[in-house]
């Protein structure tokens, strides 16, 4: 899988498709890809009138994401902005990283 093109697709949509916050809080599957190897990559953009919110949530059936494998699509999804991990739940399969930029 070419992660530059999956990845600017899932930008894309995104921006495309921004979900409006406190209000809209349904994401679509045009925010979703499956690696051949399993690995599920969600990618969203939230927006309210104050700040814009960029997540990108990967999730592993057989075990948690690599750090390694989280980087690579981390660093073609956020275009050169650090992300932020969110803590989970000890034994969680799943990842979440997230982007805030505030509106001025």
């Amino acid at each position: 899988m070419d992660i530059a093109s999956e990845a600017a697709r899932l930008r894309a949509a995104a921006e495309a498709k921004p979900m409006r916050l406190p209000i809209n809080r349904k994401v679509d599957e045009s925010h979703h890809v499956v690696t051949p190897d399993g690995l599920s990559i969600w990618f969203t953009i939230q927006v309210s009138p104050h700040s814009r919110i960029q997540e990108a949530v990967f999730e592993r059936t057989d075990g948690t994401p690599s750090d390694e494998e989280v980087r690579r699509w981390l660093d073609q999804l956020l275009d050169g902005t650090t992300a932020t991990e969110a803590p989970t739940f000890p034994g969680s399969t799943t990842r979440r990283f997230e982007v805030f930029e505030n509106a001025s």
